[in-house]
């Protein structure tokens, strides 16, 4: 059976629908009622800064101070979507270091196969605007959403191509580069894919 969690969704050449063209989407979430990802490839104006200063929210985090919030699909933009690695409670010893201390379940968490997890309750912001939390996080507002047999359909019409995650692609790759590199995890350059695409 097919199982999409923990993989992108590249979309090709030809993508119709402007919410998907270039995307790399990560699915956090696959089963027989439909799929759920974020894009991870598309920043918005807003830094995660400034997300915090509009809730009145100070950030501990200097290293999260110029990070982006991203757009992270056309499904419930007002909502926020916080990726992040699969976590322990985090404490701040003396000196400024952490230590890990047991493991943490935020109220609203679904656990991600391949080591990550999703949280959409406030707890996890609090926990890092108190300067904590995470160490690797992708925040978005929005979700990608597909109804059962809709994502399946897509791929069927060659929308997407298919690719286990890399989660450093997420973390710690340039947005800039991320479609390409997620091309290259399949050893597909994009002027190669360019010039193919539409071919019977």
């Amino acid at each position: 059976m097919l199982d999409l969690n923990n993989h992108f969704l590249i979309a090709m050449p030809g993508m119709v629908d402007d919410d998907f063209e270039r995307a790399v989407v990560f699915i956090f979430d696959y089963g027989k009622n439909g799929a759920a990802g974020l894009i991870i490839n598309r920043p918005s104006e807003s830094t995660i800064k400034h997300m915090f200063d509009r809730m009145d929210m100070p950030l501990r985090r200097e290293d999260l101070h110029q990070e982006r919030v991203f757009d992270g699909g056309p499904t419930y933009t007002d909502r926020g979507f916080v990726l992040h690695e699969a976590q322990q409670t985090f404490e701040v010893g003396q000196g400024g270091h952490q230590t890990a201390t047991q493991a943490s379940f935020y109220a609203s968490t679904l656990t991600v196969p391949g080591g990550l997890e999703m949280t959409t309750s406030h707890d996890v912001l609090d926990a890092i605007s108190s300067g904590v939390g995470p160490s690797k996080i992708f925040i978005a507002l929005g979700y990608a959403s597909w109804q059962a047999g809709q994502l399946e359909g897509e791929l069927v019409r060659n929308d997407w191509l298919t690719v286990p995650a890399k989660h450093e692609l997420i973390f710690d790759v340039p947005v800039a580069e991320r479609y390409k590199a997620a091309l290259a995890l399949l050893g597909i350059d994009e002027m190669m894919l360019s010039s193919t695409a539409g071919s019977a």
